[in-house]
């Protein structure tokens, strides 16, 4: 396995990356997207055991304002999810060289996915991976954001992700926090972006996620035009890559099997 770990300069960001190559590994590439309080140290080991039990090649990066990347400005603006998708994503797609890829999305980062695989044309994305993601808002969703808000100020919450995102941490929480519960992000809605996408889709949630229901999932597999997956893992709650890691580890491993 060969791993390295650098920056990639987009739009005038220092995006930190870290990527694994299996010695007898293919040329499609599984790239990572963080949740809204994540980045590339959050997913820990998971990346390193996709590449070793898929052979694909593996990127992981943090966007600006989070982990070790360039801050970013607050507030951030209410479209931050779509400058990601079609504006940085490809950038840094290109900047890595990759020419095949699957986008593996976690929450926003799934949500970032859908907007990048609905609203370009790009040959390159060849299928989703999307874990517990969104495409509209929900009273539970802005309901766990505020109790997130108030464990920020009140308890350890600060210092757990301070770990993770060092000077980051106040951009990488407020960005996000500020942003999902402005009361102009009610409308925000993706169901436009979804029959647009004609590449295969897994999509895996726990049934005890605390940030979206199963009417997610409803809306996106309704929607898309292609071949859908979905999986409901039991005793899970937002992060099926954390709590239910195995499962999670054999569903995607199908889904590559099953379509590469």
């Amino acid at each position: 396995m060969f791993e390295s770990h650098g920056f990639f300069n987009i739009d005038g960001f220092n995006l930190e990356y870290q990527r694994f190559a299996p010695c007898q590994g293919g040329d499609l590439t599984l790239v990572f997207l963080h949740e809204g309080l994540g980045c590339l140290a959050m997913w820990k080991d998971f990346p390193r055991q996709m590449a070793q039990a898929t052979g694909c090649q593996v990127l992981v990066y943090s966007r600006a304002g989070y982990g070790n990347s360039d801050p970013c400005t607050l507030p951030r603006p209410l479209t931050f999810m779509h400058d990601e998708g079609l504006s940085v994503l490809p950038k840094l797609l290109e900047a890595a060289e990759i020419k095949k890829a699957v986008l593996v999305g976690h929450s926003d980062g799934a949500s970032i996915a859908l907007i990048n695989a609905g609203g370009i044309d790009d040959e390159r994305i060849q299928g989703l991976i999307l874990m517990a993601p969104h495409v509209f808002v929900e009273k539970l969703t802005l309901a766990s954001i505020r109790e997130a808000r108030v464990a920020y100020e009140n308890t350890d919450l600060r210092e757990r992700l301070l770990r993770y995102h060092g000077d980051n941490v106040d951009c990488a929480f407020w960005g996000w926090n500020q942003a999902w519960l402005d009361e102009n992000f009610l409308s925000w809605t993706l169901e436009e972006y979804l029959p647009k996408i004609a590449v295969p889709v897994l999509l895996i949630q726990g049934d005890d996620d605390n940030y979206g229901t199963v009417r997610q999932l409803e809306i996106i597999s309704a929607k898309l035009p292609g071949e859908v997956g979905i999986t409901l893992l039991p005793r899970c709650g937002h992060s099926p890559f954390r709590d239910r890691p195995s499962e999670t580890q054999q569903e995607i491993v199908g889904f590559l099997q099953k379509y590469f």
